[in-house]
C-alpha cells in the first residue's frame, strides 16, 4: 500500500480538499485504484450534530456516516462510494482508546496520547487504506490521506506525530508528503512573498514531517526565481514545486496539476512509475471545456435556510452543476433567503422582500432544499405555492417534499392548519409525522441514515423515466420526519401522486403533481449520488424541464451522452435543446421567463 498525506499551512481554506481529489483523480487516471481518508482533528465524533453555518453541509454516506463535505469531493472525482470510517475525528480516536481502557484492554498501563492515540490513529489508516471503495475486490494501490486544519494547530499535533511515526514505519517509496501553502502577492509591491511557506515548512519538518511536494496557492503561477528560492529554503527539488494558481473553477486543478507533472513526481516517490501508465483525462478535459463555453443560461432559484453560506448546499450546487453541463446550459443560481418571502419581512423590510420575490419570479425553475427548524419555512412553502400556480419547474427535497405536501394539504384540501409536527406538535391536521424509530433525546447518528430503496410506484411517471424506467432507485436519506401515511388516499385523490415509496408501502418517498410540467418532491438527498459525468437523475429533470427540453430528455429515458472531445459548442447552446450521442434535439419550447 502507497500512502500520499495532502497538509496545509499558513491560513486554513487553501483548497487542501480539492487538491487531494485532483490527486486522486489523476492517479486514477493512470490506471491505479485509489481510497481517501479525510482526517478531522475537532472533538465531535461526526459532522452530523454541526451546523452547516459552522463547517458547511453534512454529507451522506450509503452506509449512513455523516461526515465532512470533502468526502463529497472525493466521491464526486474519483467515483467511489466511501464509508463512515473514511472520515476520521479526534472524537472517533478517543472514544475507541477509552472504550478499549474501560474494557481493560490495555491490562492496568496508564493510556496516554503517545503511544496509545497515535498508535490507534495509525491502525485505524492501515485498516481503512485496504478497504475497497470502487466495486472491485481486492485492496486499492494508493490512499490519499487529507489531514485538516493548519500546521501548527494544537488539536492535530497528535496526528501529526501518529503520521510522522507512520511514514517512518512504511518506509521510503511508500509515503509521499504533499504540503499545500500560501505565495501571496502584496498588491503594494506586486511581489510573490515566500516567506509564509518557509514558515510553514519549517514548523511542519520540527514536527517530524519533511515535504516531498509543495503546492503553492497563489493568484499567478510561480515566477521562476520563487520557485528557486522556495527549492532552497524548504528543500524540495524546483520540479516537485508546483503553483495551484486561481482558475474560473475547480475541474481545472486536476489538469493544472497534471500539466505539471504532479503525477509523475507522486509516482516518482511511490515507485510506481513502472506500474502506472499515462494520465488518460480525456474526457475531463473535454467537460472541463464544455463547462467553460456555456453561455445560454437556466437560472435557478434555490430556496433556502442558509444562503448566507454557500457551502451549506455545496452537493446540491454540484448536482444542478453537472446537470446543467449535461444540458449544455450555463447555471445561474439565484439565491433566497426564505424568510424574505414571508410577509413580516414585507412589513419590516419591504425593499428586501421584493427583491426575494423579484428572483423567484424571474427563475426558470425552483429548488426547495432540505434544513431542519422552523425559520424560513413560511417562506418555503410560499415559494412551492408560486411554483405549483404558475407551472414553474419545482425540485423540493427531504422538507422541500414534506413542504410540498403541506402546502397542496393546505390551498387545494383546505386544511388551512395543515403542518408538520416538527414545528407544530400538536397542528390538528398533521401532514408529517416524527418517524417511529427516532430518537427524542439523542441528536447524533439517530435518524434515517444512508442508502435506502424506493420502489416506483407509477412505471410511466417522470421521475421512474428519468431514472431509466427502473422498477426501483437506491438513494441516500437523511431525515426524523415523514410525510403521515394515514394522509396518504386524501391527498393522492386530490391529484398529488406518491409515485415512490418504501419497502412497506407506509414510508412516501417520492411525489409527483399531475399536469405541471415538473413538479417533483423526493424525502431523499438526490445531490449525494450525482457526479460528474453522471448526474443525478432528478436534477437534470429539473434542469431539462427548466431549459424547455424535459420531453427530450424522458424520451432517452434519462440518458444524455458522454462527453467527447469532438462534441460541438457552438455559443453555449440554443435554448431548448440537449445533446444525446453526439446530436442536438429541440422539442421548440425554449427558456421559461
Amino acid at each position: 500500500m502507497k500512502y500520499v498525506l495532502v497538509t496545509g499551512g499558513v491560513v486554513s481554506g487553501l483548497g487542501k480538499g480539492v487538491t487531494a481529489s485532483s490527486i486522486g483523480l489523476l492517479l486514477q487516471a493512470c490506471g491505479l485504484r485509489v481510497t481517501s481518508i479525510k482526517i478531522d482533528p475537532y472533538l465531535n465524533t461526526d459532522a452530523g450534530t454541526m451546523s452547516p453555518f459552522e463547517h458547511g453541509e453534512v454529507f451522506v454516506l450509503d452506509d449512513g456516516g455523516e461526515v465532512d463535505l470533502d468526502l463529497g469531493n472525493y466521491e464526486r472525482f474519483l467515483d467511489s462510494t466511501l464509508t463512515r470510517d473514511n472520515n476520521l475525528t479526534t472524537g472517533k480516536i478517543y472514544q475507541s482508546v477509552i472504550d478499549k481502557e474501560r474494557k481493560g484492554d490495555y491490562l492496568g498501563r496508564t493510556v496516554q496520547v503517545v503511544p496509545h492515540i497515535t498508535d490507534a490513529i495509525q491502525e485505524w489508516i492501515e485498516r481503512v487504506a485496504n478497504v475497497p471503495v470502487d466495486g472491485k475486490e481486492g485492496p486499492p494501490d494508493v490512499c490519499v490521506i487529507e489531514l485538516g486544519g493548519t500546521i501548527g494547530d494544537i488539536e492535530s499535533m497528535p496526528f501529526i506525530e501518529a503520521l510522522g511515526q507512520f511514514s517512518y514505519k512504511v518506509g521510503p517509496g511508500n509515503f509521499c508528503l504533499v504540503h499545500v501553502s500560501l505565495v501571496p502577492v502584496l498588491s503594494v509591491v506586486g511581489e510573490q512573498k515566500t516567506k509564509p511557506t518557509q514558515h510553514s515548512v519549517r514548523g511542519l519538518r520540527s514536527l517530524g514531517l519533511t515535504p516531498n511536494i509543495l503546492a503553492c496557492r497563489s493568484t499567478k503561477a510561480l515566477e521562476d526565481n520563487v520557485k528557486t528560492k522556495l527549492s532552497q529554503f524548504c528543500h524540495v527539488p524546483e520540479e516537485n514545486i508546483v503553483t495551484l494558481y486561481d482558475v474560473p473553477n475547480i475541474w481545472h486543478v486536476p489538469l493544472l496539476l497534471r500539466d505539471q507533472k504532479t503525477h509523475e513526481a507522486i509516482l516518482k516517490e511511490l515507485n510506481l512509475l513502472g506500474k502506472a501508465g499515462e494520465a488518460d483525462v480525456t474526457e475531463w478535459t473535454a467537460r472541463t471545456k464544455i463547462y467553460d463555453t456555456l453561455q445560454d443560461p437556466v437560472r435557478i432559484a434555490m430556496v433556502g435556510k442558509y444562503t448566507g453560506l454557500t457551502d451549506s448546499y455545496l452537493s446540491v450546487l454540484k448536482a444542478l452543476l453537472h446537470a446543467s453541463v449535461a444540458c449544455h446550459k450555463k447555471l445561474v443560481v439565484d439565491w433566497v433567503a426564505a424568510s424574505d418571502l414571508e410577509e413580516i419581512t414585507a412589513q419590516e423590510a419591504p425593499d428586501v422582500h421584493k427583491a426575494a420575490w423579484d428572483l423567484l419570479k424571474g427563475a426558470d425553475g425552483i429548488l426547495v432544499p432540505g434544513g431542519f427548524g422552523d425559520r424560513g419555512v413560511q417562506g418555503k412553502i410560499l415559494a412551492t405555492k408560486y411554483a405549483r400556480e404558475n407551472q414553474v419547474p419545482l425540485l423540493g427535497i427531504c422538507l422541500g417534499m414534506q413542504l410540498a405536501v403541506v402546502e397542496f394539504a393546505r390551498s387545494i384540501l383546505g386544511f388551512e392548519d395543515a403542518n408538520s409536527t416538527e414545528f407544530e406538535p400538536e397542528t390538528p391536521s398533521p401532514c408529517v409525522i416524527f418517524m417511529p424509530e427516532g430518537s427524542t433525546t439523542h441528536m447524533g447518528g439517530t435518524m434515517r441514515l444512508g442508502s435506502r430503496r424506493t420502489y416506483f410506484q407509477v412505471p410511466d411517471c417522470k421521475s421512474a423515466k428519468l431514472y431509466g424506467n427502473a422498477k426501483f432507485v437506491d438513494e441516500r436519506h437523511r431525515h426524523r420526519y415523514e410525510v403521515n401515511p394515514d394522509m396518504i388516499q386524501e391527498i393522492e385523490n386530490a391529484g398529488l401522486s406518491f409515485v415512490g415509496k418504501d419497502e412497506t408501502g407506509r414510508r412516501m418517498e417520492i411525489v409527483e403533481l399531475e399536469n405541471h410540467p415538473y413538479f417533483v418532491g423526493v424525502q431523499f438527498h438526490p445531490e449525494f449520488k450525482s457526479r460528474p459525468g453522471k448526474p443525478s437523475a432528478l436534477f437534470l429533470g429539473l434542469i431539462a424541464a427548466a431549459s424547455g427540453c424535459l420531453e427530450t430528455v424522458l424520451q432517452a429515458s434519462g440518458k444524455v451522452s458522454k462527453v467527447s472531445s469532438t462534441t460541438r459548442v457552438a455559443n453555449g447552446t440554443a435554448a431548448g435543446k440537449v445533446y444525446q450521442n453526439g446530436n442536438v434535439h429541440s422539442n421548440g419550447n425554449g427558456l421559461r421567463h
